[in-house]
């Protein structure tokens, strides 16, 4: 696996030096509209083409599921890539953006690799191996609960989504903490929880490649990943609670008392 990690690392690298070539020319800068409030510029494309590349001169066979450019399923290797998550905060020069590349291989999720290029933070893991932060083996918190507990998540911003039903998660959840962030590059924040500086994290209606990497820091760190019930299903729903063992038991607690309305459920599922 590690010959795989490394090409995963170069191809992060590369991209994130795409990243900060272009980060003072905005201004000039082609952006599009993929749906309200979802934007891509010119650099996604560019830098996703970069990682590809690099992939595809190591291991023209595996199959790649990328953001803006899709792919293609059912290969026994699948590489997941967010060539820039957080391209909102990019586009308006809020410094929290990463570089988020994981691989599956036979529907396991393997290695991910997150790469914040303005931090110069490499955050690295594969199945079995532990996590790292530039080359410093990471931890999950320590925490005991909620209580005193540093939360992150991700706001609904599209039109489909059920804010009302995410405010009734937030206004349950934040009670007892020492507070909620809501940063807006869901890779970094999963990062951060396999690297302790946040306790837990939850957010709906991610996609695949948002939370692929983030998974195996996070499981290589010590912590949990589930859905909202504690469940596995979160490449399925892309709805994911992820935190240090007691901060996850706890946030599922309280999170299915929130959710146990099927219709509730069923409608924040399909974000």
């Amino acid at each position: 696996m590690q010959p795989l990690l490394n090409i995963a690392i170069t191809a992060a690298r590369a991209a994130g030096h795409v990243i900060i070539r272009y980060m003072n020319r905005v201004d000039s800068m082609a952006v599009q509209s993929k749906r309200r409030n979802d934007f891509v510029s010119e650099v996604d494309r560019l830098a996703e083409q970069q990682i590809i590349s690099i992939i595809r001169r190591g291991y023209p066979q595996h199959a790649i599921l990328a953001e803006e450019s899709g792919g293609r399923p059912g290969d026994e290797y699948q590489w997941l890539i967010d060539p820039l998550d957080g391209t909102t905060n990019y586009l308006h020069g809020f410094p929290q953006y990463a570089v988020s590349i994981g691989l599956k291989h036979k529907e396991i999720l393997q290695l991910g690799v997150i790469y914040d290029p303005f931090k110069e933070e490499l955050f690295a893991a594969h199945r079995g191996a532990g996590a790292t932060l530039n080359s410093r083996r990471i931890r999950v918190s320590s925490a005991n609960g909620m209580a005193g507990a540093l939360l992150g998540t991700g706001i609904p911003y599209r039109a489909e989504q059920d804010l009302d039903a995410y405010l009734a998660t937030l206004k349950a959840l934040i009670r007892d903490t020492a507070g909620v962030r809501r940063a807006g590059a869901a890779s970094l924040d999963l990062a951060y929880v396999a690297c302790g500086r946040l306790d837990g994290f939850w957010e709906f209606g991610l996609r695949p490649w948002d939370l692929a990497a983030g998974v195996v820091l996070i499981q290589e760190a010590g912590g949990i990943v589930g859905d909202m019930f504690g469940g596995s299903e979160f490449l399925q729903t892309g709805n994911i609670v992820a935190g240090s063992p007691k901060v996850f038991q706890a946030m599922v607690r309280i999170l299915h008392a929130h959710l146990a309305a099927a219709q509730k459920v069923n409608r924040i599922s399909l974000c």
